[in-house]
């Protein structure tokens, strides 16, 4: 049998990016690494262990996609939180008098609860983006015309729910603090494509690589947005009369949300599969989810790539012992006492610290301005 010379390093570790920094995340370690406005890096180490790992039915085939997406959501949610900290870190933040009393009343962090209502709104907006607008303008194709087939009826649903997806990131590219976040996304891509090439990892050699990969989030999201489009033609395949029945929204709404796992398993196993492959038939799949990592990931500039690098040399210390923490960090130095009173030295004017070797020369009584009063000598 023929043996393939398969890359040890794909897949072992991946990334996100976060406000002014990365998260990478190498078996169980995390490190997060944010650039702060002086320059500095500071790196935020934490591990992480999978479901996956404590029991191994969670492992199975679908069912790991499932758990593996929600434990991203969670971690990544985390990770946000312990990026915004990190560059809050340093400033003090003065509670205000509702929030006080939430603590003090309620037991309550204001904040965990605000967090919490964000994760609950932004699901809300997924499924209303998502599922309920694409499946209104299938609706509105049957008032349009007669005896529309249900393959069109599910086509012009996943037309229309690409067309909102792809809307809804050129919108956020616009932002500049958004921005900033694809930059660095971008960083954490080169940096990790430069890794598994097995080149040197710097950000002279880092830049020179894609900042697209098969394994990104934006290819999920893309998979599963085209997978949606195949279970829905099924769906209208077997209830064609779903769309003219009272309540056939929410039906199929409710249809759509409990098949949902399954295409979260399917898109998992899709995606590990390309990461880990190249050939034509998964370069051909990949290829839209690459193509839409144009928006979601921008060229990233040496300081970002520094950082990505930083936070992936520190999730894998027993490949990087020797990787120092400050090796990027652009902040002002402290310099040592004896090379402070070196430098005071070499500026400073001769009648304020003299040496052997360069006597100060005192000025001659006469050359003084007659005028000067004694007190100043």
């Amino acid at each position: 049998m023929k043996k393939t010379n398969q890359n040890e390093r794909l897949g072992r570790v991946g990334g996100q990016a976060v406000i002014e920094g990365v998260m990478m995340k190498a078996g169980d370690r995390l490190a997060t690494a944010c650039r702060h406005s002086d320059g500095s890096i500071s790196v935020h180490h934490s591990s992480f262990v999978s479901m996956r790992k404590k029991h191994k039915f969670c492992n199975l085939p679908l069912l790991r996609g499932v758990i593996n997406f929600i434990e991203m959501l969670k971690l990544s949610m985390t990770t946000l939180t312990a990026s915004a900290d990190a560059m809050l870190e340093g400033e003090e933040l003065v509670e205000g008098k509702f929030e006080k009393w939430c603590k003090e009343k309620l037991h309550i962090n204001l904040s965990d609860v605000l967090m919490t209502f964000s994760m609950l709104l932004g699901v809300l907006l997924s499924v209303v983006l998502f599922i309920y607008l694409p499946r209104l303008c299938s609706t509105l194709l049957l008032r349009l015309f007669d005896d529309v087939h249900a393959i069109w009826i599910a086509l012009v649903e996943g037309v229309a729910k690409v067309g909102i997806f792809v809307a809804y990131l050129a919108l956020a590219s616009l932002l500049k603090d958004m921005r900033r976040v694809f930059a660095y996304h971008g960083a954490e891509h080169k940096s990790v494509a430069c890794y598994e090439s097995g080149e040197e990892l710097t950000p002279e050699n880092a830049k020179h690589h894609t900042r697209f990969h098969p394994r990104c989030g934006t290819s999920f999201m893309f998979v599963m947005i085209l997978l949606g489009v195949l279970v829905g033609m099924f769906i209208n395949l077997i209830f064609p009369g779903l769309a003219d029945a009272k309540f056939g929204n929410l039906i199929y709404m409710a249809i759509k949300l409990l098949i949902l796992p399954l295409v979260v398993g399917l898109g998992f196993e899709f995606i590990m599969y390309a990461g880990k492959h190249d050939n034509v038939l998964v370069r051909a799949l990949s290829a839209p989810g690459l193509w839409m990592q144009r928006i979601t990931t921008k060229e990233p500039d040496e300081e970002m790539l520094e950082c990505a690098i930083t936070a992936l040399k520190c999730a894998l210390p027993d490949e990087f012992p020797d990787f120092d923490e400050k090796t990027y960090d652009r902040s002002p130095k402290v310099l040592p006492l004896e090379e402070v009173a070196e430098d005071m030295a070499e500026d400073a004017p001769c009648d304020t610290l003299a040496s052997e070797d360069a006597p100060c020369e005192t000025p001659a009584s006469e050359d003084l301005p007659t005028d000067t009063p004694n007190d100043t000598l």
